[in-house]
């Protein structure tokens, strides 16, 4: 009875087009299924009125961005860059290394976009170890080439350090003047540095949430490239473009992988560069599981290395023991090492570490006064040093995906093979393939123990195994991330401040990789016929939208 009240709002073309009901013709046989339907497909959600529903989700979403991006691009003056200034010339000299064809391909992407008068919105994806940060270099060249100020933010200090100590000497030799803004700095020399922003003397900025504060102005902000995107808010992205008095470029950089329907769902707003290709002589990091009863194996080999004059990191989920999850500290455990493994020596990083102590650790393992790094997940971004080819990484179960990823790229990054050892609690896996599937039949229940993660979650045992197979057999970032997404669902790969109101109740981005292709086709396509939605057959359609995303999404163009 109800049903027949709900007023549909895909067009009868579209609904055509996809062989999929009317709203009010669906919910009802949803709600009380024929019963020559199969048990099986209503679970699988496989019906076309299951589809209908899904479809719906992924199209509005997909809509509501579209329609994001055409405001951003089409109303938004940006400013058109000269990309071929003596300064970007200049830095074809200075740099050490020749680029990979992807670095190139990006490099001309974002350049064409820069040379717009158009505000360039672009996301730049790439595995660890791929050379984003060169790209990042090209653009501020770009901008400082044309005379503009350019802003990098990372989400941690580790990061911002390492970017401006891997960047300055760059930037020193082609005369541009760049500093670090970080919370912590002295009253007078942070004045120093604020001076210099607003006066425009300082055209390169680099820094974490400190460059958000009130008392930062720009003379001539031009670019904000944001670092490891997934650890900032849409606000404090926003927040940043804020400190110009026009619209700069913005350049959105991740390490993370993420899976592309996820891309294409968060970042639809966004232009998406990707490198995908390595510099050449990179060999693969070797995965290798230790159960903990062969913790004395991942030992002895981790002695072979820095008998051989290499340097490790030893790494592990918390920094202190807590009531609910009984882990070792990384404090006991440096001790502990450091008498096993005398002479070496060893450092230890953690988050809770006042940051001249942090800078100071970091500094003497790069110098190599320090030959095991004993950290917390610290280490996760960050560090760059060529000379460490081991992570050894205790309670490894307790780790999702994208952070083993992420640790695994801190090794092998020089000539040397790198190594990878995860030490777990969970007996022998076998390899991935020979693994059982983890979806369950109808009504069917297993006993299976909680186990408590580095983030605070908690997932499975059975969960845990399926990871660390995954993990000890696949190197690619991207095929990690997809298989993250069908383990533990957007919600989780995400994290909640990510995730946000993208709460799905039909649709499954893992599942529905063909159909949200699909929704965002035809929402680009309805875009093209009728951009401000004001056809009378779009008119629900605008409502609906208007309803559930124009606030979410600041869509001031809709209602």
């Amino acid at each position: 009875h109800y049903a027949s009240h709900l007023q549909e709002m895909l067009p009868m073309a579209m609904r055509r087009q996809l062989g999929v009901p009317t709203l009010p013709e669906a919910l009802p046989v949803l709600h009380f299924p024929n019963q020559e339907r199969s048990v099986e497909v209503l679970n699988q959600q496989a019906t076309p009125e299951h589809r209908r529903l899904a479809f719906e989700e992924l199209f509005l979403l997909q809509l509501a961005l579209a329609m994001r991006r055409q405001g951003q691009t089409q109303d938004i003056e940006g400013i058109a860059f000269a990309i071929r200034n003596p300064l970007v010339e200049q830095l074809k000299t200075v740099l050490p290394f020749s680029l990979t064809s992807a670095q190139e391909r990006v490099i001309k992407e974002i350049s064409h976009a820069m040379e717009l008068p158009t505000s360039m919105n672009r996301l730049l994806q790439g595995d660890v170890g791929c050379g984003k940060t060169v790209v990042a270099l090209h653009a501020i060249v770009v901008a400082c080439g044309s005379g503009y100020q350019a802003a990098l933010m990372a989400p941690t200090e580790v990061l911002s350090e390492q970017h401006y100590l891997s960047l300055f000497p760059l930037f020193d030799a082609l005369g541009v003047r760049c500093l670090l803004l970080k919370g912590g700095q002295t009253g007078r020399e942070r004045g120093e540095i604020l001076a210099g922003i607003q006066s425009g003397h300082v055209q390169v900025v680099v820094g974490t949430h400190a460059l958000l504060q009130p008392d930062v102005h720009f003379a001539k902000l031009g670019l904000v490239i944001v670092d490891e995107q997934h650890k900032f808010g849409v606000l404090q992205r926003a927040q940043l473009r804020g400190k110009a008095a026009w619209h700069p470029d913005v350049l959105v950089m991740t390490a993370t992988p993420i899976p592309r329907t996820l891309a294409m769902t968060l970042y639809g707003d966004l232009d998406v560069s990707v490198i995908d290709q390595f510099p050449p002589g990179k060999k693969p990091v070797k995965t290798m599981l230790f159960p903990t009863g062969q913790r004395k194996e991942a030992h002895r080999l981790l002695r072979k290395e820095l008998e051989a004059g290499r340097q490790a990191y030893v790494v592990y989920p918390l920094v202190e023991p807590s009531e609910k999850i009984d882990l070792q500290a990384a404090v006991e455990a440096a001790e502990q090492l450091r008498e096993e493994f005398s002479p070496f020596r060893f450092g230890l990083l953690h988050g809770r570490l006042p940051s001249r102590e942090k800078q100071a650790v970091m500094a003497q393992f790069k110098e190599k006064e320090i030959d095991v790094l004993v950290a917390t997940t610290v280490v996760e971004v960050g560090l760059d040093v060529h000379n460490a080819t081991v992570m050894l990484i205790e309670h490894a179960e307790r780790f999702g995906l994208a952070q083993l990823h992420q640790l695994r790229g801190r090794v092998g990054r020089g000539l040397h093979q790198g190594y990878c050892l995860l030490i777990h609690a969970l007996g022998k896996i076998p390899p991935y393939s020979q693994q059982m599937p983890m979806k369950l039949e109808a009504g069917q229940k297993f006993a299976d123990e909680i186990i408590n993660s580095s983030e605070g979650k908690a997932f499975s045992r059975s969960t845990a195994r399926r990871r660390l197979g995954v993990f000890a057999q696949c190197e690619d970032g991207f095929a990690l991330a997809e298989e993250d997404l069908k383990i533990r669902g957007p919600g989780h790969v995400l994290g909640v401040k990510q995730w946000g109101d993208i709460d799905f109740r039909v649709a499954d981005l893992a599942r529905d990789t063909v159909l949200l292709i699909k929704a965002k086709q035809m929402a680009v396509e309805l875009l093209e016929r009728d951009p401000a939605l004001i056809l009378p057959e779009h008119h629900i359609l605008k409502e609906t939208l208007r309803r559930k995303w124009s606030e979410k999404l600041a869509l001031g163009g809709i209602g």
